[in-house]
């Protein structure tokens, strides 16, 4: 009796439908990518240089200890008060002379900062530090310069800062970028982002 062949099964199709398979997943599929923290790092210095002096009146302490409690030149403040306290200390305008600020609108504490440009929030964190609260802080302080800058560019330019730097980074902007980067640096001299991050500690 003749043996029986065992049907076979086409299978040249199948490298077709694995490739529109591998087209249909790499199209729809999103890829998550990180983002972090914007920040402008110093220029390298090859050879050590003394740091500048500063007047402890123009440096702004913020501490965030291991149980997420903020310490701000010595008292406890919640996170949702720290954009305004660090607004009165950046926007003070307590110089005289060539320390004198003339767009301030603060009350001239002696005890706060001489002018925007003299002014440094000097910020320390610890170990235990949740990165939620961390970033909540950077948010907070980040917001207390843009306020100000916003506050300058609509009293110089009719626009806020962050008006100016979207048309900017917009490739669309039809506009003359030479004369809008240097509306943009003129607030960034006037206001300075001078934000100085310590080593974590450890307790």
């Amino acid at each position: 009796m003749a043996r029986r062949s065992s049907p076979e099964v086409n299978a040249g199709s199948m490298a077709d439908i694995a490739f529109l398979l591998l087209i249909f997943f790499l199209v729809t599929t999103t890829i998550e990518t990180d983002k972090g923290i914007s920040r402008k790092l110093p220029p390298w210095q090859d050879e050590e240089v003394e740091p500048p002096t500063l007047k402890m009146r123009n440096v702004f302490e913020v501490i965030i200890n291991s149980n997420n409690e903020l310490l701000v030149e010595d008292e406890n403040l919640e996170v949702s008060e720290l954009r305004e306290a660090a607004i009165k200390f950046l926007d003070n305008g307590g110089g005289t002379g060539d320390e004198a600020c003339s767009f301030c609108q603060g009350p001239a504490d002696p005890e706060l900062s001489v002018n925007p440009q003299k002014a440094v929030i000097a910020l320390q964190n610890n170990r235990g530090t949740e990165y939620g609260t961390y970033i909540a802080v950077q948010n907070e302080l980040v917001a207390a310069y843009n306020f100000l800058r916003n506050r300058e560019a609509s009293r110089l330019y009719n626009v806020t800062f962050n008006e100016m730097e979207a048309a900017y980074n917009d490739p669309n902007y039809t506009g003359d970028k030479d004369a809008l980067e240097e509306k943009i640096e003129a607030i960034k001299d006037m206001i300075p982002q001078k934000l100085s991050e310590a080593e974590p500690k450890e307790s």
